[in-house]
Formats: C-alpha cells, sequence, structure tokens
C-alpha cells in the first residue's frame, strides 16, 4: 500500500496515507542506545579485480563491483544496543557473489529511466484501492483531491521536538521524486553522483533486473557490511562515530532540527566521500537505506536460533511483523544520514528496519549483487 511510512528513525510506524501524512495506528519510540567503546580498528581495503569473471561472464558485466568472497559470519546482535529484531545473533554461511562497490546512483538510475522509460512508483498518482490495501478495518479513505503524485521528504523543524511523533519532520510531498528529491522547486543539480532516493522496492527491483543484477539478500547485506569484520558493533570496527575523523554520513548535532554537517553533508553524500570498508564498498553505514530482498520479519532470527549455521538464508516467505499486522514490509539495511545515538543507531551493520515495497522517501535507496 502506497504511503506506508518506513521513516527509519528507530521507530515503527501506523500509516501514512498518501497526499494527507495522516497516522494511524501506534507510535514507537525508544530511548537513546547504549554508550559503546573500543579500541581502533586498522582496515585494509581489498577491492577485487572486476577481470576475474566465472562461468562465462564478461569481465565488463562486473564493472564498478566487488567480489564477496563469501563464508560464516555472525549475523544479528546481542549486545544491549541492539534492537529486538537484532536479536539473538546467530551462524549463518553465504557464498561469493558480487557487490555494487556504491549504492545506485542519479547518474546511473537516469541511464536506467532513458533507456525504458521507466516511471517510479512516486511519480505515479496512488489509488484509494492502493492506500486501503493493508489498513486496518474501518480506516477512512483520503479525499480524492489528495490523491497526488509525491513522496516523504525529511523537512527539519525549527526547534527541538517531541521525538514520539515523526508528522513533526516527515511531510508529504506532492511532486517529491528521483528527480526531484526535496520537492518540485528542487533538482539533481551537482548530485550525479549521489545516491538515488524515493525509489521503492518496486523501483529498485526493476532497476537491477534491466541492469542483470538483483538486490542482496539480509545475509549477503550484512556479510559485506561487516568486511571481514566478524561480530564487531559498527562496519569499521569497533571505534564510535567520530566527529573530528567521520567514518560515515549520519547525523551531527541535536536531532531532528540541528544537523552541524561536521561530516560535510546535511543530506545525502556523493558515493566514495569516506572510508570503504574492509571489501572496498562505500557507505555501508549511513547515507540512505537500502533495500534487501527479503521479507521482513521481526522474529525470523528467533527461528533460526535452534540452527547450528543458517545457509544462504533468503528471509521467510511472508511478511510478519506484530506492531504492523495489517502491513507487507521488505527489509532494508544501512541507516541513513538522519541516524545518531540520539534517536536512532541503525546505522550498525546488524540493524535492520522493515518497510512497504511500494514506498519510497528522501533516504532510502539500494545497491545491486551478482552471483559468480
Amino acid at each position: 500500500m502506497r504511503g506506508i511510512a518506513c521513516l527509519a528513525s528507530g521507530q515503527s510506524l501506523g500509516l501514512v496515507l498518501a497526499g494527507v501524512a495522516a497516522f494511524a495506528g501506534a507510535f514507537w519510540f525508544r530511548l537513546p542506545q547504549a554508550q559503546r567503546s573500543g579500541g581502533a580498528a586498522s582496515l585494509e581495503v581489498t577491492v577485487a579485480n572486476a577481470g576475474t569473471g566465472q562461468d562465462g561472464v564478461t569481465p565488463e558485466s562486473f564493472a564498478g563491483m566487488v567480489r564477496i568472497p563469501g563464508g560464516e559470519f555472525v549475523m544479528g546482535s546481542d549486545t544491549s544496543g541492539a534492537w529486538p529484531d537484532e536479536k539473538p545473533a546467530h551462524r549463518v554461511a553465504v557464498s561469493s557473489f558480487w557487490m555494487d562497490v556504491t549504492e545506485v546512483t542519479n547518474r546511473q538510475f537516469a541511464v536506467f529511466v532513458a533507456a525504458t522509460g521507466y516511471v517510479t512508483t512516486a511519480e505515479r498518482t496512488p489509488t484509494v484501492e492502493e492506500i486501503l490495501a493493508n489498513s486496518p478495518e474501518g480506516t477512512p479513505p483520503p479525499s480524492p483531491d489528495l490523491l497526488v503524485a509525491g513522496s516523504l521528504v525529511f523537512t527539519p523543524p525549527n526547534s527541538q521536538v517531541p521525538l514520539n511523533d515523526v508528522r513533526r519532520w516527515w511531510t508529504w510531498t506532492p511532486g517529491a521524486n528521483w528527480k526531484c528529491p526535496e520537492g518540485p522547486d528542487s533538482s539533481l543539480n551537482q548530485r550525479n553522483d549521489h545516491p538515488v532516493v524515493h525509489v521503492s522496492w518496486d523501483d529498485a527491483v526493476a532497476y537491477a533486473k534491466w541492469a542483470g543484477k538483483r538486490l542482496p539478500t539480509e545475509a549477503e547485506w550484512e556479510f559485506a557490511a561487516r568486511g571481514g569484520l566478524d561480530a564487531q558493533p559498527y562496519v569499521w570496527g569497533s571505534d564510535p562515530p567520530s566527529l573530528t575523523q567521520p567514518q560515515a554520513n549520519l547525523w551531527t548535532g541535536s536531532f531532528p532540527y540541528d544537523n552541524t554537517a561536521k561530516d560535510g553533508f546535511a543530506r545525502t553524500a556523493p558515493g566514495s566521500s569516506f572510508a570503504p570498508n574492509g571489501y572496498g564498498l562505500y557507505d555501508m553505514s549511513g547515507n540512505v537505506w537500502e533495500w534487501c530482498s527479503d521479507w521482513y520479519d521481526r522474529e525470523i532470527y528467533q527461528q533460526r536460533s535452534t540452527t547450528n549455521v543458517t545457509d544462504n538464508p533468503a528471509g521467510p516467505e511472508v511478511s510478519h511483523d506484530p506492531m504492523r499486522p495489517f502491513t507487507s514490509q521488505r527489509s532494508q539495511r544501512g541507516g541513513s544520514f538522519l541516524c545518531n545515538d540520539n534517536y536512532c543507531s541503525r546505522y550498525r551493520p546488524s540493524a535492520r528496519h522493515g518497510c512497504t515495497p511500494d514506498t519510497g522517501m528522501s533516504h532510502v535507496g539500494f545497491r545491486c549483487v551478482k552471483s559468480p
């Protein structure tokens, strides 16, 4: 159902009716995460050679990707700062695969649109049927004159506001889409190499198929994000985020009204703006949330905990979230430029989030993978 918000601030949100930003259901809020500390980590960047294609696949088809070797790792986290859907930590094995070095950029997405004429979800006028498809019984339909194409845009308030009401900083914006990230008065000027945003899961899948790729599973994504550092709290190791030597594009300041942009960016950042992880991947923490192929199941890790090693999990067959029983969701990973420890620490590699597959927002993008 278009308009279910996957507001990646660490909250499970109720319904956002397209065009009216009317919320139904409960808001779920959590206090700041526990502080973390650790020693310095030394990361050696090892970018795979795209010329090592196998099984008849041409080297050119791996351009802009790195080979992820595969192996076993600890998926999830049992630390005090982990959210319930990250627990329990369990062992998982994944086969080797290739992954895009950066999130898909505006430049790359524009080539796809020019070649196919594709129209994204945010550019299409929603219908009443779409909006009510996964709504609780009795949800009133929006007025027809409010059914306009658009998307949710992060709009910081002028001062501190209660953190249990996301309507204070998210605005349904007619005309907002991948070409106009903040609305019809904005553009992609000087943002060609920024990650494309306002893309739904459906949009991401369409791009991936066109490119001869696919979306990663949650297990593949987390294995790749860790870059060979098993069971570490961050993609760069154990040190907490730094303001003097920032490791990722995160929120710096008091959320949601004061972003000091000490990391250099108030919103999205171009790919490769920060150091890559151990596999040579950029922005596996922060910048934009990334779609995965899995249906989202808040309790899936509990089911896996009785297995010694889970091999190449592809996710559940259906979405399951007791907090949002009317909503089918796909998984997202990585956090965004809105994440920080005052409100949301989901920029960690084990952190997860669910969102309806037909929803895009100004902090949601994706990257692709390819099997060897």
